[in-house]
This record gives structure tokens, C-alpha cells and sequence, in this order.
């Protein structure tokens, strides 16, 4: 007996489709990569590097100008 004949024997409507998980369609085929992906992967990795240029700038600003005023080291060329 086929599924359907089963479901309809048992009083079941028909079998509703599986939702698929990601609609969106791939950039290549054989590649299994979305653009939504693709599209959060440089969301992410332009927050990553704004947050690393703005450590960069903490970290030059203690090194120049707060380590030498507070006296934990001396400049070079100062």
C-alpha cells in the first residue's frame, strides 16, 4: 500500500512539504555556500576588523602618550 493510500485508510490529509531550511539560492552550485551566508560572513568580518583597528588606535594611544605621562616607560625620541 502507498503512503498516500495509508494516510487517507487513517483519516490523515496529504503530506505537507518539509520547510527547507535556507531558501536562498547558492552563489555556485557544487559549492554549499548561500549568499545569505556569504552576506553575514562580511558582515562579520567588517565588525572584526573596525574592532581591531580601534585597539590598534587604543593600544597606540597608551604606548605614545599615557604610558610616559603616568612614568612606566620613557620615549626613544622624546
Amino acid at each position: 500500500m502507498g503512503e498516500a493510500r495509508r494516510r487517507t485508510a487513517q483519516g490523515l490529509g496529504p503530506r505537507q512539504p518539509r520547510p527547507e531550511a535556507d531558501n536562498s539560492p547558492r552563489i555556485v552550485e557544487w559549492l554549499p555556500l548561500t549568499r545569505e551566508q556569504t552576506r553575514q560572513f562580511v558582515t562579520l568580518t567588517t565588525r572584526g576588523a573596525w574592532v581591531g583597528i580601534g585597539a590598534l588606535v587604543l593600544f597606540w594611544i597608551v604606548v605614545r602618550f599615557i604610558g610616559p605621562t603616568v612614568g612606566w616607560w620613557t620615549l626613544a625620541d622624546g
